[in-house]
């Protein structure tokens, strides 16, 4: 399970930095590779084994919604494995870089068992937005039982 925030800069040739602590997450339960696609407005990272699954999740769903189906070709088509270098640092393609706004600085978080990359503007904003209301943060709070 990979969670905590951490910043980074993006350097010159797309190369970004996974936090430690999730690449020892990785070596532990799963290997270095990671697929990278969009979602939800960010570049979201998924162990090769959890990606595995994802896929056999969609094939068994049977019948998808016209929607369902477009989605799922924006999902997969963003989708590219993205190995784990010696010095700890996936190479992100361009595509999935522009479809995020990502420019310079990110900020990688984790959310049970996947990695999210957001720009850091994108980022800042929503958690703005998510804690704006402490009557709502309270509600869903109480909602997921925390």
């Amino acid at each position: 399970m990979f969670a905590g925030r951490y910043e980074y800069s993006i350097d010159d040739k797309s190369r970004v930095s996974i936090p430690a602590k999730f690449r020892e997450a990785l070596a532990q339960n799963h290997d270095l590779r990671l697929i990278l696609t969009n979602l939800d407005g960010c570049i979201v990272a998924y162990p090769y084994q959890e990606w595995l699954g994802i896929q056999d999740k969609v094939s068994a769903a049977g019948p998808i919604r016209k929607e369902a189906r477009a989605f799922l070709r924006y999902f997969y088509s963003g989708a590219s494995e993205c190995p784990i270098d010696k010095l700890g640092r996936i190479l992100i393609p361009q595509a999935l870089k522009t479809d995020a706004h990502i420019q310079k600085n990110v900020v990688i978080i984790g959310v049970g068992k996947k990695i999210e990359v957001w720009a850091k503007e994108k980022w800042e904003e929503l958690v703005r937005l998510a804690t704006a209301d402490p009557d709502q943060v309270a509600d869903i709070v109480s909602e997921l039982g925390l």
